[in-house]
């Protein structure tokens, strides 16, 4: 994979985030040249600070909703992968802000497609969804890519919009002989040291555990597809690289990045896993008044497997193991980007 992206133009979106800061990482280890567009961190603490990016990488701020200046930057850049991971990315924020939430994950995405239809050399681009894009009928069989789009919320709905805006824009505008390839990619519920959002399981446990709280649990029977952050990334990755290198419609299409079967876990399973490595309490605090929230939703990754011979690396153990410890060193004063790094290298070569 390093060869591939050694000194490669990659126009990162997001990258101010929790997984664009991890991605930005990876990928300059691996010799990319990172250009990113993002709002400034909105977290305090904030990964993208703790692991000094803004010296490294082509760090630009800006906001997706401003098309102008997000084709600027495209210009700019002239991007040979995109990776679009800018989004407002919080179930519980997009109830008190349904307006903004759509205006970003849709009009923002919109933005940035039609950036790229001017853009005249090839590029392979990953505009980055979510598992919640799903219809969700509380089934226990796992979601395929095929299956129908819908979403509760309006963070769930405005992902499934932006699904079908990309469709649209590919068949639309970047058919036949276009030199860009679009693809989009569907990831499970993500954990990993870094994270500092309000209103998720793994900060809420790192910051309880820290200050010698007991852990508030929202839901605790509710199932997710847990993985950790470096497992969907390393899914972009090589998704762009195909999209990229072969330029087939085989790639040009959605894709789930999710664990295995085995490791979808309630919300109990994860607390209790993280209270193992890093010993404390935790309480019931689910409230029957507060908005929807899926009960049980799992992934298929079967067409990962098949077309990009990709499988998750990491059980459930591993990924909350791996977070716990990053959380727990950082709180300790170990530099978080010693510590990111090693977990990049670890994953690499199991």
């Amino acid at each position: 994979m390093n060869a591939f992206w050694k000194d490669r133009r990659v126009l990162l979106t997001g990258h101010t985030g929790f997984k664009g800061s991890w991605l930005s990482l990876w990928l300059l280890q691996m010799g990319a040249k990172v250009h990113g567009y993002a709002l400034e961190p909105d977290t305090n603490p904030a990964l993208f600070q703790q692991l000094g990016l803004e010296q490294d990488v082509d760090h630009y701020i800006g906001d997706i909703r401003d098309a102008q200046g997000l084709d600027a930057r495209v210009r700019d850049v002239r991007p040979e992968v995109v990776l679009h991971l800018a989004a407002q990315p919080l179930v519980l924020r997009s109830y008190d802000e349904p307006s903004l939430t759509w205006q970003t994950n849709v009009m923002g995405s919109i933005n940035l497609l039609e950036a790229l239809r001017r853009l005249e050399n090839r590029c392979a681009v990953v505009m980055v969804t979510t598992d919640k894009v799903y219809e969700n009928r509380e089934w226990e069989f796992a979601y395929r890519e095929i299956d129908r789009l819908g979403g509760h919320d309006p963070y769930s709905s405005s992902k499934a919009g932006m699904e079908l805006a990309v469709s649209s824009w590919r068949r639309s505008f970047f058919a036949n002989r276009s030199s860009k390839y679009i693809a989009t990619a569907r990831a499970g519920n993500v954990i990993g040291g870094g994270d500092w959002a309000s209103n998720r399981i793994l900060p809420d446990i790192a910051r309880a555990l820290a200050s010698g709280r007991s852990v508030a649990v929202r839901n605790p029977n509710a199932v997710r597809p847990w993985q950790h952050v470096l497992e969907p990334l390393s899914g972009y990755l090589r998704l762009a690289e195909r999209l990229y290198l072969e330029g087939a419609s085989t790639f040009e299409s959605a894709f789930n990045f999710g664990p295995e079967a085995r490791d979808c876990r309630t919300v109990r399973d994860l607390v209790e896993a993280a209270l193992k490595i890093w010993p404390g309490n935790w309480h019931d605090a689910s409230d029957s008044m507060v908005p929807h929230e899926a009960g049980l939703l799992t992934l298929s990754i079967e067409k990962a497997r098949a077309d990009l011979a990709w499988t998750p690396r990491w059980r459930f153990v591993d990924a909350v193991r791996h977070t716990i410890d990053w959380y727990r060193m950082v709180d300790q004063g170990t530099p978080a980007r010693d510590i990111s790094l090693t977990q990049i290298q670890a994953y690499r070569n199991p």
